[in-house]
């Protein structure tokens, strides 16, 4: 790691948990007596799905797909590849996608395309970072956590090059 690189905290972890708290109980509040099915974006969303369903008090199912735009990079490529699969059924089910950060919008666009052609009985999309300001494609978000600028931000399970998932806040890398 480069020391110019250098991580600086954009939003700190106390804030990070106070937004999964409102996120879940806005989901408890709506998905009071379903069962739905937690469907999570790997990698950069695993913290904040274990952290999001160790808060809900409900029955749920989970499960998770990997895909990628970005390669190496920093910036997305647009296309987009199918690195794990879905695996459940999602006929007929109430499904969440849990994202860790929308910035293009060309993943998780895809991923909801290809989900509702499976006829899930309801599909919502819940998001810990919005990026606006990179939105190259319309999507609808049902619950966002935090709104955030048109920076590269690493930390709580967002990676460079894979390195920096484990820091407990989300910061900015050194520009």
């Amino acid at each position: 790691m480069n020391s110019e690189n250098r991580p600086e905290v954009l939003i700190p972890s106390t804030e990070i948990s106070a937004a999964v708290d409102r996120l879940a109980a806005d989901i408890r509040r709506d998905y009071a007596g379903k069962e739905p099915l937690l469907l999570g974006i790997l990698k950069g969303s695993f913290m904040f799905m274990a952290d999001l369903v160790r808060r809900l008090d409900f029955p749920l199912e989970i499960d998770f797909v990997r895909l990628s735009s970005y390669g190496g990079g920093t910036e997305s490529s647009g296309k987009i590849n199918v690195v794990q699969g879905l695996r459940s059924d999602v006929k007929s089910k109430d499904v969440l996608v849990v994202e860790d950060i929308i910035d293009t919008g060309l993943t998780v666009a895809y991923l909801l395309e290809y989900l509702h052609k499976k006829r899930p009985a309801s599909l919502k999309l819940c998001t810990l970072l919005d990026k606006p300001s990179r939105r190259r494609v319309p999507v609808s978000i049902d619950y966002t956590g935090i709104t955030v600028p048109d920076k590269f931000l690493v930390g709580y399970g967002l990676d460079c090059d894979e390195v920096y998932r484990n820091l407990p806040d989300i910061c900015v890398l050194g520009e």
